[in-house]
């Protein structure tokens, strides 16, 4: 059984087994989320996002429409995703697709730009800019991100 807190807004009802949603979350109604899952404090998850098993979302972070992460995957606090390369007020567009990739770690404070994918395993530093994908199993950091070394097994 998934635990929601009281002051959280989830209108989901695809929370999987063992997940805990915290305090001041807002879940909107189509949006999944796996089984022992970690949704802290002021986190906001759209209608077209896909959560896998095993994620942790750290406090602060919105997914927005086309967001997909996958199971054990690491999403630091105040992790900043972008859906709209061109923003522009009032103008609706189909969002990009952004993808995490199983075991991928995102350090605090990082903005990932739309339509990219984290490879899996890959690991983000904290406080970067990602503005194109990243490889399986390397780690990437820096303003913008770049490659920094392969991650041994």
């Amino acid at each position: 059984m998934a635990f929601i807190h009281p002051l959280a807004d989830c209108k989901s009802s695809a929370i999987g087994e063992g997940t805990n949603i915290w305090q001041f979350c807002v879940i909107f109604k189509d949006a999944v989320i796996g089984s022992n899952c970690n949704i802290c404090a002021g986190v906001l998850v759209e209608n077209d996002v896909r959560i896998g098993d095993n994620v942790t979302v750290k406090s602060g972070v919105q997914l927005w429409d086309g967001v997909q992460i996958e199971d054990n995957v690491f999403i630091g606090p105040n992790v900043t995703f972008t859906n709209d390369l061109f923003p522009r007020s009032k103008v609706h567009k189909t969002p990009e697709r952004t993808m995490v990739r199983k075991g991928a770690s995102i350090g605090a404070n990082a903005t990932i730009l739309a339509g990219i994918t984290i490879g899996e395993n890959a690991m983000v530093g904290a406080g970067s800019v990602v503005t194109r994908s990243i490889p399986a199993g390397e780690v990437w950091f820096g303003n913008p991100a770049q490659f920094v070394k392969k991650i041994e097994e």
